[in-house]
């Protein structure tokens, strides 16, 4: 993950136009078979350090239940090394028109393989917007960088995208992420006057998708044999603030124990990639 990544000037058009964008392959095999380790040592509970991650869903008795937990860097060596590089630091910061770019926080996601069980909806992601869980910075002009450790495809549940639904600004309701029935999030936010057309960010192992905090994204189920493993790096300029306004993420409490209005997340929390 050494060297320089310059965006052309139809790259940052295409992602201004759509609001995602598709890299070329950043992550190399070993690095892929490290983060997938990381996995298997994750979801063990097999941790670095004595630490404790930012919160970890678990599903409850359900092996086709997506896993989920956030802030994963706080406890796995090799999570940390992928969601502060540089490299990614270099496409989010240029993306966002920015001179720097800092770790809002990670996401590590285990979609179980449901074989073909096209019935079983546990797996899914429902449609949503990234900010309507960030409303606390004082920007939406954030990005997520979603690293896929396999080849991903619409049969393994490959993330969706709606291109253009960036510019519809903040959708009321759009906190939907455990939301399951797409077909219904679909009907609620497909209003007169939105061009809905679904992109599957299909992914070469180690490639990575990029996309703007309001585009509406989510995946449907697993329906290979084998998981569907990714780490996700959540990214915002590095002069981004804290305001005290909407669903408050997590992240908040690390700024102090009473973070003021105007408080940039500078600290040692929220790296500079």
């Amino acid at each position: 993950m050494n060297g320089q990544i310059q965006l052309t000037g139809e790259e940052l058009a295409f992602y201004q136009e759509n609001g995602y964008w598709i890299s070329g392959r950043i992550f190399n095999d070993e690095q892929l078979e490290r983060l997938q380790r990381a996995h298997d040592r994750i979801w063990d509970g097999d941790y670095d350090g004595d630490g404790f991650p930012l919160s970890d869903w678990h599903p409850n008795g359900n092996p086709l239940q997506l896993r989920k937990m956030d802030n994963a860097w706080w406890i796995n060596d090799e999570v940390r090394e992928a969601v502060t590089s540089p490299l990614l630091g270099q496409i989010a910061a240029q993306l966002m028109g920015t001179g720097e770019a800092r770790l809002w926080y990670d996401q590590v996601i285990h979609k179980p393989g449901t074989g073909q069980q096209a019935a079983e909806k546990s797996g899914n992601v429902g449609w949503h917007q990234d900010y309507a869980y960030w409303q606390c910075t004082d920007t939406a002009n954030l990005v997520t960088a979603w690293v896929a450790l396999q080849d991903t495809k619409v049969q393994n549940g490959c993330m969706l995208v709606v291109p253009g639904s960036h510019k519809w600004g903040l959708i009321p309701a759009s906190d939907s992420f455990f939301d399951q029935d797409l077909d219904s999030l679909k009907e609620r936010f497909a209003k007169e006057g939105r061009v809905w057309n679904e992109v599957p960010m299909i992914l070469k192992a180690g490639e990575v998708s990029f996309h703007h905090a309001y585009t509406l994204h989510a995946s449907g189920p697993n329906l290979s044999d084998q998981p569907r493993l990714s780490v996700v790096a959540h990214l915002m300029p590095g002069n981004t603030v804290y305001r005290n306004k909407g669903q408050n993420v997590d992240n908040i409490r690390l700024l102090g124990p009473r973070p003021k209005e105007g408080q940039p997340f500078d600290n040692a929390y929220f790296p500079k990639l």
